[in-house]
């Protein structure tokens, strides 16, 4: 329930930040860039599952094709009180697995060669109780909304600085001084609050994934093992779509570290191991 109320709180502060844009700029501008960023997330939270699984060359299989996958993955799925989702497996060597679909009824699973090798049938299921737990709490919506919000403001800032910036007269310069530091620093501001509520989602997929499995230390080893493979299996993924994945897929590349979409690895064994200490007893309980 913490990282549930962290992320309104984190919305909220999206929110503030918007009034603050439109504070600056004046209705009009801000309109023109809500509508533009509002399309922009509206033809991807409709159509991510597709083009996520072009990117990554994601081939959905049918039950006859991945039995044991589809058994593992519609278990789980009536433990967690959602719609079994599509299955998709990547070619790929490096361990990892996403989730993505707009809704429960529209959801989609998958997971990498490489995951199914490396991992055991009881790290796996762990996997995929968390990427149904992303499933089950709507985080695709709560990332489109929280995008939405960023894409606004950073558009409205630019807009502003490109053409708003000179036209303050002298009456005006203080409070157009002020006006411009806030533009200016707005969007970092955004994409931090951005970032913050994706790292709150994993926590509470997490949390909720070792509810839906059972097994939080099945989980947690799984991370472990997930985390030191893609440190050295290179993987063909973007920072577009490296958030959507259980691990950074770009773990250890460049600069992909500075700004993460995920928490630190350690981080999260540590609360789901602290998790299945205080609750010895694990059965899913819908919330």
């Amino acid at each position: 329930m913490n990282n549930q109320l962290k992320t309104i709180v984190l919305l909220g502060g999206l929110s503030a930040i918007l009034i603050g844009i439109g504070g600056a700029i004046g209705q009009g501008g801000l309109i023109v860039c809500s509508v533009l960023a509002v399309a922009m997330n509206f033809g991807a939270y409709f159509f991510s599952d597709k083009m996520v699984l072009r990117a990554h060359r994601a081939q959905i299989v049918t039950e006859r094709e991945a039995p044991e996958l589809h058994r593992m993955v519609k278990e789980l799925a009536d433990r967690a009180g959602i719609p079994m989702p599509k299955v998709a497996v990547m070619p790929s060597d490096q361990p990892n697995a996403f989730a993505t679909g707009r809704n429960p009824a529209h959801g989609l699973v998958a997971v990498t060669d490489g995951i199914m090798r490396i991992l055991s049938p009881r790290e796996l299921r762990g996997v995929i109780a968390h990427e149904l737990a992303h499933i089950k709490n709507r985080d695709i919506l709560v990332a489109t909304i929280a995008a939405a919000a960023a894409s606004v403001i950073s558009s409205a800032s630019n807009l502003f600085l490109w053409f708003g910036a000179g036209s303050q007269n002298n009456e005006e310069e203080g409070s157009g001084a002020g006006n411009l530091a806030m533009l200016i620093l707005a969007p970092i501001a955004a994409t931090l609050v951005q970032l913050g509520i994706s790292r709150s989602r994993e926590y509470l997929a997490d949390e909720t994934g070792a509810r839906i499995c059972g097994d939080p230390e099945a989980l947690a080893s799984a991370l472990q093992k997930i985390e030191r493979y893609a440190r050295g299996i290179p993987m063909d993924a973007t920072p577009a779509t490296a958030s959507l994945f259980i691990i950074n897929p770009l773990r250890g590349q460049s600069l992909a570290g500075l700004f993460s979409t995920h928490p630190q690895t350690a981080e999260r064994i540590r609360r789901l191991m602290l998790l299945s200490s205080s609750t010895p007893a694990f059965a899913f309980a819908g919330r």
